[in-house]
């Protein structure tokens, strides 16, 4: 077991691990802390805790101080350059003719190197662009090219549920989200109905998956044959978020009523349609899964 402090440096960034060493240090207390980027500030977000070895990333690098008041001014003044820097560089941008839209610019707290992060439809050649930047800034400089889905989360919005983007707002990390999820939610497939800002899948297809995964296996398929308290029916239709059955039961006059029973009342009997569970999971490992990474 090793004892780990979580410190995020972004609002809503990924939450990585260093050990506090000596120092008491609680939730919400501001750190300086060395990263394989640098000198780097950041918010403890998780309190002092013991963690497994297998849940870290070996060396694990210790807090140099808790932050003082000289390292809140200096954060404020880098959030000042910045402004300052990405005006900087969108005119350098548009100087060279180059086909690329910036997104956002940090600098690290020691302030020995600028981030650039941009998109671009392709691979872009900006060697001249970064020894323009060197020349105007005298520090390091990096461009970093990011996706549709890291630009969402820079920039936010509101998504279409009419609530703030959910990885601008509180997710750390992107999860791998499939078309298969909305298919088992029985959600239109619409591509304007499930892909949020980014044009990519919404994040909040992920959300309810392991319980509709869950109930889809003890749900009986539509036109299934199956045996209730009345007699047996025709699957009609399911909802895998209540977990109920909707059965078509035959009367004597050769019509049919439609009776609402919970999946546990009904047991599946005959064949019901011909497609295969194994055709079905043939395609679902078909499905392309959608990953992308934090930008931090």
């Amino acid at each position: 077991m090793s004892f780990i402090i979580g410190v995020r440096f972004a609002e809503v960034g990924k939450i990585y691990y260093f050990d506090p060493g000596e120092l008491e240090l609680e939730m919400n207390d501001k750190v300086v802390v060395e990263t394989s980027r640098g000198v780097e500030f950041g918010e403890v977000v998780l309190a002092p805790r013991e963690v497994a070895e297998k849940e870290i990333t070996k060396p694990l690098k210790k807090v140099l101080r808790k932050a003082d008041d000289r390292d809140l001014k200096k954060i404020e003044a880098n959030r000042q350059k910045e402004k300052e820097a990405f005006r900087t560089c969108s005119e350098r941008i548009a100087k060279h003719k180059m086909d690329m839209k910036l997104i956002d610019v940090e600098y690290t707290f020691d302030g020995s190197k600028i981030i650039f992060y941009f998109t671009a439809e392709g691979r872009v050649d900006f060697r001249e662009l970064v020894k323009d930047l060197a020349s105007v800034f005298k520090t390091r400089i990096e461009l970093r090219q990011i996706g549709v889905r890291d630009e969402a989360k820079k920039i936010g919005g509101l998504g279409p549920c009419g609530r703030p983007c959910c990885c601008s707002a509180f997710l750390g990390d992107f999860q791998p989200v499939s078309i298969k999820m909305a298919k088992e939610q029985n959600l239109s497939l619409s591509p304007t109905k499930i892909s949020g800002l980014c044009g990519r899948l919404m994040c909040c297809l992920n959300y309810e998956q392991e319980h509709y995964h869950d109930m889809c296996k003890k749900l009986p398929r539509v036109g299934r044959t199956v045996k209730t308290p009345d007699g047996s029916g025709e699957v009609a239709e399911t909802n895998a978020l209540t977990g109920k059955v909707k059965v078509k039961l035959p009367l004597e006059d050769g019509t049919f009523e439609l009776v609402v029973y919970d999946h546990s009342q009904v047991r599946t009997i005959g064949d019901g349609p011909k497609k295969s569970r194994k055709k079905e999971e043939k395609g679902n490992a078909a499905e392309t899964e959608i990953k992308s990474s934090d930008a931090k």
